[in-house]
């Protein structure tokens, strides 16, 4: 069973506070409120959270399996997805399986974009089940849940949240699955939050998908998962 390790106040903190709030309130009422603000970060943070590890290694494919024909390699350290001359549905899929994590990651949409970030799911030749957190051009809902060979989209974002999606430029996408509660953002703006019973009861594996039609080109990097 995991435990909480002690934590103290940041450095100065304490003293920074006595000095906010001298001859206001008393000292010791001060450094009373500054390690219950301690308290309360420790009791916030989940048990058993563990730090974000790297799931790609910026020189190789180690720890990922590729399903299809589609063209998956390192360039310049960095993760690239591109269409082949078959122009079908492929997929990059971590070695290891998440229940409950966060995921972060940066995405250049460099041609089409059309491509994806797959949870919970498990792949029999190039045909997935699970659930994706969409990665597309502009217009055609970045950061929303669709559910393949199932329900389809489960949820899109509101129309104002694309504005968030820079196209050919570096993204930041965050994508969050603790039991049946998934949350996604895009450089830092939330772009869906969604209960589902069916997510809930999902297991399986990490997923990069890149889309069928041809023409697509997307570039992966700093890929960290952090188990909660």
């Amino acid at each position: 069973m995991g435990g909480y390790a002690e934590e103290r106040p940041e450095p100065g903190a304490e003293a920074a506070c006595l000095t906010l709030f001298a001859g206001v309130l008393p000292a010791d009422f001060v450094r009373a409120l500054v390690m219950a603000a301690a308290l309360l970060g420790i009791l916030m943070t989940p048990l058993g959270a563990q730090e974000a590890v790297s799931i790609f290694n910026g020189e190789s494919l180690d720890g990922w399996t590729i399903h299809g024909t589609e063209l998956w390699y390192v360039d310049g350290g960095d993760l690239i997805c591109e269409s082949g001359p078959d122009a079908q549905y492929g997929y990059l899929r971590t070695d290891e399986t998440y229940q409950d994590f966060e995921l972060t990651l940066e995405f250049k949409q460099e041609a089409d974009g059309n491509s994806g970030v797959f949870f919970r799911s498990t792949i029999d030749g190039v045909r997935i089940s699970g659930w994706q957190a969409e990665v597309a051009p502009p217009g055609l809902y970045t950061g929303g849940i669709y559910e393949s060979y199932g329900r389809g989209w489960l949820i899109q974002p509101e129309p104002d949240r694309d504005a968030a999606l820079k196209m050919g430029d570096w993204n930041e996408m965050r994508i969050r699955v603790v039991g049946d509660h998934v949350t996604t953002w895009i450089n830092g703006t939330e772009m869906i939050d969604l209960v589902d019973e069916g997510i809930g009861k999902g297991a399986g594996h990490i997923a990069l998908q890149i889309h069928d039609g041809g023409g697509i080109k997307v570039r992966w990097r700093n890929l960290k998962v952090a188990e909660l």
